[in-house]
């Protein structure tokens, strides 16, 4: 029996755009040892731990949401990250509110001692990249104002790559 989603989903579909409140709800992540996810996204990064299931799973949340981020054993329970050139997810994003928010994220990081994989001004954001301790990628990053993205003389988004000062950034921390 053929599966009419795959043969379709190699055809240029020209629909009409998706409802612009759809948000990503939130993400699955699948990890070793549990307890040394929620040190990293509990100790951390500062996520606050709404549920856990045993060694099995646990959703963390910020602001009382009942969960942004699940971690869960249930196939990896011990397990290694994929080799690299594999598919799978290549990072979760994570939305902070204000420049200062990201700013103590940033600070956060260095008094964990983790070490950043990267820092980029994109023009409508500015982006921290690094991995979890299962080698998840993690961007953490604050969008700019839509009325100061960078668009061309058509007006088409035009993101760009640029190094991010993040002595900069870490000015803007509010204490």
């Amino acid at each position: 029996m053929s599966n009419p989603i795959s043969q379709n989903a190699t055809r240029t579909l020209v629909a009409r755009p998706i409802d612009p409140g759809v948000r990503i709800g939130h993400v699955h992540l699948k990890v070793a040892d549990l307890d040394r996810a929620l040190a990293f996204y509990c100790g951390v990064l500062g996520f606050e731990l709404m549920q856990r299931y045993g060694t099995q799973a646990a959703f963390v949340s910020a602001g009382g949401y009942h969960h942004h981020i699940g971690l869960n054993t249930w196939e990896s329970q011990g397990g290694s990250p994929p080799p690299p050139g594999t598919t799978g997810l290549y990072h979760v994003a994570i939305l902070y509110p204000t420049r200062a928010a990201l700013a103590d994220a940033l600070y956060r990081l260095a008094e964990a001692g983790i070490t950043l994989q990267g820092a980029s001004d994109h023009g409508v954001s500015e982006a921290l990249y690094l991995s979890d301790p299962d080698g998840n990628g993690i961007e953490l990053y604050v969008d700019r104002p839509q009325d100061q993205w960078p668009r061309t003389p058509d007006g088409e988004l035009q993101m760009v790559t640029r190094r991010l000062d993040l002595q900069n950034l870490l000015a803007s921390r509010e204490a």
